[in-house]
Parts: structure tokens; sequence; C-alpha cells
């Protein structure tokens, strides 16, 4: 066992080094045009990870994000205005069916998900492993070196996603209240917590890759018509729900530790903005969870008892005509 542990931490400490840039563990700069250089190049790192900061593209993005963080309300209130008047136009028309460009976009992020938690939660672990719960809540280092890279492009990521949304209006789906909210307060949230490289990222983007790259396979999967079983979408929701109460979770416990005076590198407004919004996520995902899956189930049964006695009465009804 101890061999065994041994290996694991041998495994991390490797993986650390090569997705962690200890200089600026504790460092909450903004100066995100800062050289990697300083990180050991191993055989985990890919150049485009590695030399993010070098692209002209990416620097101008991250730094865009961090300065202009505020565009995201204005991208989340066109969001919903091409949402209505993508439904108004669509209204007489008929339905596109797009399933193969659905598949293909469903499967890109579900590619993009299962790349970007492979990344970030090996870290998670590590950190853990290594230094504590406290330390994975409350140190902002996932926000430098390469899980720097997937957390600002988890947060970048947010922004396209809302293209699900187009699939839905252009295949006249139902759209619920939980699908466009989510979309549009996660956005904003995202950015908001990206331009002070808030601490309690590095749970929030893994989590969220994690199940992201579940679901996201399976939407693709879906879309192929592929047959899977109705439980398959029900642990996904579950998945969903844990996500949200291990958030609550992480936001209480970070403000437990600055109420205690400690240091934690998330500031009080996005503790009670994230705590807000992963409470409204839990009880929308747990009103979605109850209305597909149990109390639609017991009406199914209902209908179903309520036809087959139907059925008996009319075969006694008939026996008794004979």
């Amino acid at each position: 066992m101890v061999t065994i542990m041994s290996h694991i931490s041998d495994y991390f400490e490797q993986f650390n080094s090569s997705l962690t840039a200890a200089s600026q563990s504790t460092s909450q700069s903004h100066d995100v045009s800062a050289s990697n250089n300083k990180i050991p190049l191993t055989f985990y790192v890919f150049d485009f990870e590695r030399y993010s900061d070098e692209v002209a593209t990416l620097r101008d993005l991250r730094t865009f994000m961090i300065q202009r963080w505020h565009n995201s309300f204005f991208y989340a209130l066109a969001y919903l205005f091409l949402i209505y008047t993508g439904q108004f136009f669509m209204k007489n028309k008929p339905r596109f069916e797009l399933r193969l460009w659905l598949a293909a976009w469903n499967t890109l992020l579900a590619l993009f998900s299962v790349f970007g938690a492979m990344r970030v939660v090996p870290e998670l672990i590590y950190v853990i492993y290594r230094h504590g719960i406290k330390y994975s809540i409350c140190n902002n280092s996932n926000a430098f070196g390469v899980v720097g890279f997937w957390t600002w492009a988890f947060c970048f990521s947010k922004l396209p996603e809302l293209i699900d949304t187009v699939f839905i209006v252009l295949r006249k789906q139902p759209l619920i209240f939980l699908h466009w909210y989510h979309h549009a307060s996660v956005l904003i949230y995202c950015w908001f917590s990206y331009q002070d490289y808030s601490s309690t990222g590095r749970w929030f983007c893994g989590l969220n890759y994690v199940v992201h790259g579940i679901m996201y396979s399976y939407y693709a999967l879906r879309a192929l018509k592929v047959c899977i079983p109705r439980w398959v979408s029900m642990i996904i929701t579950m998945l969903q729900l844990t996500q949200m109460i291990v958030g609550c979770l992480i936001n209480l416990q970070a403000w437990q530790y600055k109420k205690n005076g400690e240091v934690c590198q998330v500031t009080d407004e996005n503790l009670k903005v994230s705590l807000i919004m992963y409470a409204t996520y839990f009880l929308l995902f747990g009103h979605f969870f109850l209305g597909s899956y149990i109390f639609k189930s017991k009406r199914a049964n209902q209908q179903t008892g309520k036809q087959h006695q139907e059925e008996k009465e009319t075969s006694q009804h008939v026996k008794k005509m004979n």
C-alpha cells in the first residue's frame, strides 16, 4: 500500500510540475502576459498549452475577458433577444432536422470537456492530496500555467456554448426556463470570476468539465439515434444535482475560512453570487428531475393501470354479453 501511495504521489508531483507555475502560486496579479517558460517541459504539456501566453490571439482574448468582463451582460441579453426573435421566426416554418450538425457539435463539446477534465482534475486531486482541502479552495494557483489555460478555456467556452440553444430553436424543440437561465447566468458568472482569478474556480471548473464530458457525449449519441437506456439520462441529471450541492458546499466552506480570518483568494461578492447561482440551479435541476423521472413515471404507471382496468372491464362486459 505504501508503494502504491508513493507511485501516486510521484505521478501527481510530475503532473503538477507540468501544469502549475509554482512561482505564481499565491499571486493575484492580472498580468496575463507573464511567460510560462519557468514551467518544466514534460511529455504532459502540449505546445499550445505551454506557449498560450505567447500566442497573440489567445493573449488578447484573455486580456479582453479580464478588462471587459462586463460585456458578458450584453452577450447574455443578446442571447435572450435572439431566442425570442428566433422562436418568432420559426413559428410558421417547418423545423430543421440538423441531426448530423447537432451530433458533430455535441461531439466537439464532449471532446473539449473530456480533455479539459484530463488537464485540470489531476491537479485538483494532487492539490488535495498534497496540501489539503483548504488549499484547494482558497489558493488560486490553478489560474496560472497550463491549468490556467484550461481554466480560461472553460470560462471562455460559455460563450460558444450558447449555440446549444440555436439547435433547440431551429429544430423547434421545447425550450425550458432552466436551459436558457443556466446558459445566460453561467456565462456572466464565469467571466466575472475569471477577472479576479477566484480560487474556488479550481473546483467549479473541474466538476463542470467532468459532468459536461458525460452529458455532451450522451447528447451526441442521442443525435445519432443511438438507443440509450432511460436510466443514463437520470444519472446525468443526478450528477448535475451533485455538482450543484458540491458548489454550494465549496462556497460555504470558503465563507467559513474567511470568517475565521484565514486567507482565501475569492471575494465576498463572488461567494454570494456563486452561492445564489448554485442554489437556484439545484432547485431548478431538482424540479426537472422530479418532473421528468419521478412524477412522470407515476403518471405513466397510473395511466397504464387505468388502461389495464378499462380493458379488463371491457373484457368482462363482452363475456357477459356472450
